[in-house]
């Protein structure tokens, strides 16, 4: 499918993106991260968790009325801090940007002088919300291998309990990439009256690779002589083979073509990417991996897009691997054949499945262009 070109796609909305461009290059600097919790949390299982908390950011204000909302949903691997830098001691920022600064904050595609935008980490995560690695208030000991099995729509009835905590009434969209695409297709169909929009990005609207997929994952993770059936919290960690297992996940995403010009002699770049590696095999939790490839695999919002009522822009990179743009014209088709409204973008990015942060220039105006339609389209 050929990218659409994007002066035909654009809203005739040129003097609000004009005014919007103009702060484009602000930033986020006092990024605080939070945590939701919610009692008696029901899974599509059956299973009742005593308690679940649910870590997250917020971007801008929330309006009076509520209705002014975003949520952004991230990646299989990555963590919700999507947009700005975190507040420092003495209020200086500290720390990374989010991997998606360059489209959300005041004046951006996102725009947060307009919108409240929540950043969540999805349950069963690695960054604050209820996971493997939590100790169960029954046992108190991790729940390790004995997490619940989780699905899609676990995550995001979460997320819904978020936003209702917090005060939101409807969101404007949804947004995110890779298993945060999942995830707005899941709120597509699952709360198609709470939604506006829903953005999906190096994504697609079914899972893949069946239990054979998570056996192969659990195969791996065993290679770790610290493994024990997954009950390693007292043992020494897997990190050697988390380390092992990120390095490729980065290459697939394609760390090499990103990181070519900081490091072009190969030796330096192979250091970079493991000295990455080994920190993000610090943080994340092997149980969290099981447990989220366990909820993907069983994930089919397709198979319900006629209950969305959502406008949805989708959006691939032209490299990637994971989400190749080969798969477009059938998810389209298939949302045509739904009646949904939706359009394609494909970012022209060699980023491959990182295209969408670290080439946020490349998408960011039919991004805006979307926004502001469905803004627009509110205040009709």
């Amino acid at each position: 499918m050929r990218r659409r070109s994007l002066l035909a796609t654009l809203p005739m909305v040129p003097t609000m993106l004009a005014a919007a461009n103009a702060r484009a290059d602000a930033t986020l600097d006092a990024v605080e991260k939070k945590v939701f919790a919610a009692k008696s949390f029901h899974l599509e299982s059956g299973v009742v968790m005593p308690e679940i908390v649910i870590a997250y950011e917020t971007y801008g204000k929330l309006a009076p009325d509520g209705r002014n909302a975003v949520l952004l949903t991230h990646g299989f691997t990555s963590s919700q801090h999507m947009a700005g830098r975190y507040a420092g001691s003495g209020g200086a920022p500290t720390g990374a940007e989010g991997s998606w600064d360059g489209l959300v904050g005041p004046g951006k595609a996102i725009d947060t002088d307009r919108l409240f935008v929540v950043s969540s980490n999805m349950l069963g995560s690695s960054y604050g919300s209820t996971s493997p690695a939590f100790l169960n208030p029954v046992t108190h000991e991790p729940y390790g291998p004995a997490f619940p099995d989780i699905t899609l729509v676990d995550i995001v009835n979460a997320q819904r309990a978020l936003l209702e905590g917090i005060g939101v009434k409807h969101l404007v969209a949804v947004a995110g990439p890779s298993f945060g695409g999942y995830q707005v297709f899941q709120w597509g169909v699952t709360f198609p009256e709470f939604v506006d929009g829903l953005v999906p990005v190096v994504s697609a609207p079914k899972g893949s690779g069946g239990q054979a997929s998570v056996d192969a994952l659990v195969a791996q993770l065993a290679r770790d002589p610290h493994w024990n059936n997954g009950w390693y919290y007292d043992n020494g960690g897997i990190t050697g083979v988390l380390t092992e297992m990120r390095i490729a996940t980065l290459r697939r995403y394609g760390i090499d073509e990103q990181l070519a010009a900081q490091f072009p002699d190969k030796a330096q770049r192979d250091a970079e990417v493991a000295r990455r590696a080994l920190g993000w095999a610090k943080v994340f939790d092997g149980n969290s991996l099981v447990t989220l490839r366990k909820a993907s695999v069983k994930f089919d919002a397709a198979k319900d897009f006629h209950k969305m009522k959502a406008k949805v822009l989708y959006v691939l990179s032209r490299t990637d691997k994971v989400f190749p743009p080969s798969i477009a014209p059938e998810v389209m088709a298939q949302l045509k054949a739904a009646k949904v409204d939706a359009d394609y973008f494909e970012i022209d990015s060699e980023f491959g499945h990182s295209a969408s942060g670290l080439d946020a220039a490349k998408w960011a105006l039919r991004l805006k262009a979307f926004m502001v339609g469905l803004e627009k389209t509110k205040r009709s």
